[in-house]
């Protein structure tokens, strides 16, 4: 089957022109100040995980596809560095293999040179290689070649290839319907120039004003603050802010006093009162060693698991912490209707009329698995990555199983480095995880489950779930795809692999005279379409 995406650049200038339904714009060279977090540590795409940093380099490159919002905030993915897209799609054994061959347009770097279609082939197989640890190699796990290229360190077997200098092929191991938006948006996949990157002395992304980027912003200072201006070799005439300037703050309460003492438009994160809360794509939860002792037990993780008690556990997290209903937090998409949480419902019962039935239910499993109580599984380590929420979580948590089981669970904060060796090592039983997607799509956040996933670190195996995830990859039908995740998510519940916890979330601000920007939900900001509201 072949199907065309071409989009024309009339549906780009109709999605431009949507963002300014209900007010007048006003062309008035704006210079735009913004805080978005703290200095960055990394800017360097395939590295960067802070949102402020993203939002820098979302600025800076440009991918195959962008983001752009109509009047009401409804996002659409248009061209990017695509000029169009065809897909074509075969039956393959086990599934489908899709093709994608995006056509780029005639665009420049900031240097002079033109975009290629190697400069991606370059970025993508540098984003893959295990050499370079990247957290969002994952990003690219949809595409075939990707578990091969990982276990050789051979890039050249990811399916990713530059046909001439502007046809550049990728070819998926699925249909993979959020790759579009999601991949092909993504700062960890934007691309690079091989000579920009590799001769360089030290470290390349150490100063922003020497980088050679292709989208529609270049730095020209750096410093305390970093100042962004119109890139002039930026394919498409930009009518958003002349110049983008980023202040830094790491603190929530030093943002916020830029924003009210007016040095910067844009505040992230504020003041829980200043503007508009935002989910974060992600879901705490205990996750158990399914492969070890005691855990290999399912009696024993359903016990811990109805112990908990997630409406206390929020409020010990702070106000901006909700109690969660899911593996799949709140923000990720479903149907124009709604987003997945919110159609499916929650699979986890937080009322707290409910709770005293769940101890007393979670008493007898602890006894039908063998203990006659929770003393004789002896005392446990909850392992944890240290900060002042997570160390507020682990204590109330280990403290409820105490309390209602009679288990001796000691938190046990660790660095990231030190937890991720032992989650690789399976020497653990219980771990606290924040858990998150490479994409923003039900799929992603389930795929890491599968038995043979390298981000499996509770060894959960089940025959039935790898099925399942099997059809939902190479499923046709968006509607049934969406039931069979919404399944997929009920049977890891079920079979207790894992024990969601919390979901978290921040405020960001704007000036009331300013609109036009958008937020992606995965968390960085695009500024390049703010404009002065009339009055």
């Amino acid at each position: 089957m072949n199907r065309s995406l071409k989009r024309p650049l009339t549906l780009f200038l109709l999605l431009t022109l949507l963002l300014l339904t209900g007010c007048t714009k006003i062309s008035d060279g704006l210079s735009l100040s913004v805080c978005t977090g703290g200095k960055p540590e990394s800017l360097d795409p395939i590295h960067a995980t802070d949102p402020g940093e993203q939002t820098i380099l979302n600025h800076l490159y440009e991918n195959l596809m962008r983001v752009t919002a109509d009047a009401s905030g409804r996002t659409s993915v248009t061209n990017g560095m695509a000029k169009s897209v065809d897909m074509e799609e075969e039956t393959v054994e086990g599934g489908v293999a899709v093709t994608y061959t995006f056509r780029l347009r005639t665009a420049r770097w900031s240097d002079g040179q033109a975009v290629k279609a190697s400069d991606f082939v370059y970025a993508w197989q540098r984003l893959a290689d295990p050499a370079n640890n990247s957290p969002y190699a994952g990003l690219l796990s949809c595409v075939s070649g990707f578990s091969e290229a990982r276990e050789t360190g051979d890039m050249s077997l990811l399916q990713v290839s530059a046909k001439n200098d502007s046809t550049l092929i990728v070819v998926l191991n699925g249909r993979h319907d959020w790759f579009l938006k999601e991949v092909c948006t993504a700062p960890a996949a934007m691309p690079l120039r091989r000579d920009a990157v590799e001769t360089q002395s030290g470290s390349w992304s150490d100063d922003p004003t020497a980088f050679v980027t292709n989208g529609p912003y270049a730095a020209v200072e750096s410093g305390d603050t970093l100042r962004l201006e119109q890139n002039d070799r930026y394919y498409a005439d930009l009518s958003g802010p002349r110049t983008i300037t980023f202040h830094f703050a790491a603190a929530a309460e030093d943002a916020q006093a830029l924003y009210e003492s007016k040095t910067v438009d844009v505040v992230w994160p504020a003041a829980e009162d200043a503007g508009i809360w935002l989910p974060a794509l992600e879901t705490s939860a205990v996750v158990f060693n399914c492969a070890a002792e005691p855990f290999s037990d399912v009696l024993l993780r359903r016990a811990l698991s109805l112990s908990i008690d997630r409406n206390a556990l929020a409020e010990a997290a702070g106000t901006l912490v909700k109690p969660a209903e899911g593996v799949i937090p709140s923000g990720v998409p479903e149907s124009e209707e709604g987003d997945f949480r919110t159609t499916g419902g929650p699979l986890l019962d937080n009322d707290p009329d409910a709770y005293a039935e769940a101890c007393a239910q979670a008493k007898t499993l602890i006894q039908e698995a063998g203990y006659n109580s929770g003393e004789d599984l002896g005392e446990l380590e909850y392992l944890y990555v240290k900060s002042e929420e997570n160390d507020a979580v682990a204590e109330l948590l280990c403290r409820q199983w105490q309390e209602v089981l009679d288990v001796q669970a000691t938190p046990k904060p660790l660095s990231e480095a030190a937890l991720s060796a032992a989650l690789q090592s399976g020497e653990y039983a219980l771990t606290g995880l924040n858990l998150t997607a490479s994409a923003n799509d039900a799929e992603c956040y389930l795929s890491n489950w599968i038995s043979s996933d390298a981000g499996n670190v509770a060894r959960y195996k089940s025959t039935a779930y790898d099925t399942l995830m099997s059809v939902i990859a190479s499923a046709g039908d968006g509607a049934a795809r969406m039931g069979c995740l919404h399944d997929a998510e009920e049977l890891l519940l079920m079979d207790y692999a894992l024990a969601p916890l919390c979901n978290s979330g921040s405020v960001w601000a704007m000036r009331d005279t300013l609109t036009g920007a958008i937020r992606d939900p995965r968390g960085w900001f695009t500024f390049s379409g703010v404009f002065t509201r009339s009055t």
